[in-house]
């Protein structure tokens, strides 16, 4: 059994502070690695993810909000490590994202391995290259990879984790398709030597950064032009190694794998029965069920990839949330203190009831 030391990575954070560059940072780094795949490795990827676009599932990993894979988006680990130390805690712990980018690239390897379970794996890895390169997804417990350190931010309340998340990439103003064409600048010798780095050293790097953000970000700070001007280009070139690294990586996992084709299935007409309506204080009894539950929005919170709104009280004790992601997320600034009845599967996620919302019809003021 391997050693737990210094590390904490069995412990997951709060759900609320584990998404890593927000929807835009992921889609950029899914983004620049499909520019930079090779053509063959291209259409496998394609193949296992099932037709969607690696920008499309590049935030699968925090929507899917699996509590047996939170720990697996960061790691923990106290300020001062040598590059020896450093590697060393990493190498002995696990269920944290170092061993989880080898679990899954291992499953894509495997010859044997399912369809099924590829799908998850680079789904999976899409998304956990861009954490790993996200530097506050490599920081201390002791403050929750940032997210209790409060600041201040173009005059909002924010916090360490939330600003390098997505406020900085918000700030610049540019469209998705802007992101790419601004961040996709590596040299051929970039690439060369990006792509020739272990995630040991993905990971060193973003600690490197961290430390210097621990040091130059103190409660209550309010953040300035002159930390932005300073920060904005290290997240460039971090978006940019990740989109970079992931090509690299999915063109040496994939590289000669064929797909075999499948004779699609034959769709079998079914009259879907209309989902049970629940009362709110009953909901967390309907886990697994398709049902319609009405109730008061008490709070909601934007977390970059999806809206959480909680129904019944505010958060933490509320009787529903329900997370608006899609075309669905854009409604969540018109719920604030109204009644609202949504159409949904119950799922539990960390002991509480949830409904996640994609089609707006299923949503109703």
């Amino acid at each position: 059994m391997k050693k737990r030391t210094i590390l904490s990575a069995g412990l997951a954070f709060a759900a609320l502070g584990l998404i890593s560059w927000g929807f835009k940072g992921h889609r950029a780094v899914a983004t620049i690695a499909q520019n930079h795949l090779n053509t063959n490795v291209a259409y496998v990827a394609s193949a296992y993810l099932k037709g969607e676009p690696m920008e499309a599932v590049s935030t699968w990993a925090d929507e899917n909000r699996d509590p047996k894979t939170a720990s697996w988006h960061y790691i923990n680990l106290p300020l001062g490590l040598s590059r020896d130390a450093f590697v060393k805690a990493v190498q002995e712990s696990d269920n944290n994202i170092y061993t989880a980018i080898l679990k899954t690239e291992a499953t894509l390897k495997d010859a044997n391995a399912s369809t099924e379970a590829k799908n998850e794996a680079i789904k999976y890895l899409i998304h956990l290259v861009g954490d790993a390169h996200q530097p506050m997804h490599v920081s201390r417990k002791e403050d929750k990879g940032g997210n209790t350190i409060q600041l201040r931010f173009d005059n909002k309340g924010t916090n360490l984790h939330s600003l390098w998340d997505s406020k900085l990439i918000d700030k610049e103003g540019l469209s998705q398709e802007d992101i790419v064409k601004t961040y996709d600048t590596a040299t051929p010798a970039d690439i060369k030597k990006w792509q020739s780095d272990s995630p040991i050293e993905w990971l060193w790097e973003s600690y490197q950064i961290t430390t210097e953000l621990y040091a130059s970000a103190k409660p209550g700070q309010d953040i300035d032009d002159i930390y932005y001007q300073k920060y904005i280009p290290v997240i460039h070139k971090r978006i940019d190694q990740a989109g970079i690294r992931l090509a690299g990586e999915l063109n040496r996992l994939l590289a000669g794998q064929k797909i075999k084709a499948a004779l699609p299935a034959v769709a079998q007409p079914t009259v879907a029965a209309a989902p049970a309506a629940v009362k709110l204080e009953e909901v967390k009894n309907s886990i697994g069920k398709t049902v319609t539950v009405s109730g008061k929005v008490f709070s909601s919170r934007d977390i970059g990839s999806m809206t959480l709104v909680n129904l019944g009280a505010a958060y933490p004790n509320q009787l529903l949330t329900v997370a608006l992601k899609g075309k669905a997320k854009e409604l969540g600034n018109q719920l604030g203190n109204k009644t609202i009845t949504v159409e949904g599967e119950v799922i539990d996620y960390k002991g509480k009831p949830e409904i996640i919302i994609t089609d707006p019809a299923k949503i109703k003021l």
